[in-house]
């Protein structure tokens, strides 16, 4: 059903949809047949739905004949545009407004010069997505990060970056909008020796965790990274088990790869799946599999 808006009848057919979407972004449009602007919107959609035709599902609910669907995200007035990853609504949009829709649609899913290739905003883990969109930004930090090269840009896979100040260490705070869990990341960081090596992960920290905390507490996992580790294309899985409910987390970089006066990273990926959207029966499975107890 590649490129085609797909009409849902009712809301067990939805559910299915969502669950056949995996961590793909999927776009609702909440319509009538008496509802003039959802008429002149829908050749739109439609030619959305061929451009963005391997990284977005395109479905249209009409609140009529689906009234189950339409409660559920409270819809009242037509049309409504829900935007939806891994079953979790993520932002929604009132009104046929053309332009707004294609930016809402870039915002979550990328340009629509990159809908036919694989790129870093798709599905690189089956069933698990990118968590930057759960990233609470008044709750994400660094200490010992320098004035012009904050954690503001490691988020994002471009030019910018993150580099510490007065020596090597950092420590990331990012704080999620929802609990989640935490699957793997991956790590984009130079090869000048400048990359990090040594992380402790810390999850669901009461307050904040300073250089002295961090040197001193266990953490939940201690990783000791290759530059094979931080070229960007390597997924570093977690012990998935032990974060399987986090609000939180707490990256602290203790050293880089050359011993450099200061560290830097490109790019910090976090993978994985809102708690909310979790189904219990698997997480008792993967919970059970050997190997995963500690």
């Amino acid at each position: 059903m590649s490129g085609i808006v797909k009409e849902v009848k009712d809301h067990s057919s939805f559910e299915s949809e969502l669950e056949n979407a995996g961590a793909k972004l999927v776009v609702v449009d909440f319509h009538a047949k008496w509802c003039g602007p959802c008429r002149r919107i829908a050749p739109v959609v439609q030619s959305l739905a061929k451009t963005y035709i391997n990284n977005v599902v395109f479905l249209k609910v009409d609140v009529d004949e689906n009234e189950v669907t339409a409660a559920k995200y409270s819809v009242q007035s037509m049309p409504t545009f829900i935007f939806i990853r891994s079953k979790v609504k993520i932002d929604e949009m009132k009104g046929a407004d053309q332009v707004g829709l294609i930016e809402k649609i870039k915002s979550h899913a990328g340009s629509a010069g990159s809908a036919g290739n694989d790129n870093d905003d798709g599905e690189e883990v089956k069933g698990y997505t990118d968590l930057k969109q759960f990233f609470l930004s008044s709750g994400c930090n660094c200490l010992n990060e320098s004035d012009d090269h904050t954690h503001a840009n490691v988020f994002d896979n471009n030019e910018t970056y993150l580099e510490s100040d007065c020596d090597e260490q950092l420590i990331l705070s990012i704080t999620f909008s929802q609990a989640v869990k935490i699957h793997s990341m991956k790590i984009n960081a130079p090869s000048d020796g400048k990359g990090p090596k040594t992380i402790k992960l810390f999850a669901n920290q009461p307050s904040s965790v300073d250089f002295d905390q961090a040197e001193r507490m266990e953490g939940i996992q201690k990783i000791d990274l290759t530059e094979e580790d931080i070229d960007g294309n390597k997924i570093i899985p977690l012990r998935f088990v032990k974060f399987q409910n986090v609000t939180n987390l707490v990256i602290f970089v203790a050293n880089n790869q050359g011993d450099e006066e200061t560290t830097v990273l490109k790019y910090l990926k976090l993978i994985g799946i809102p708690l909310i959207a979790t189904n219990m029966n698997e997480f008792k499975r993967v919970a059970g599999k050997a190997g995963e107890s500690h």
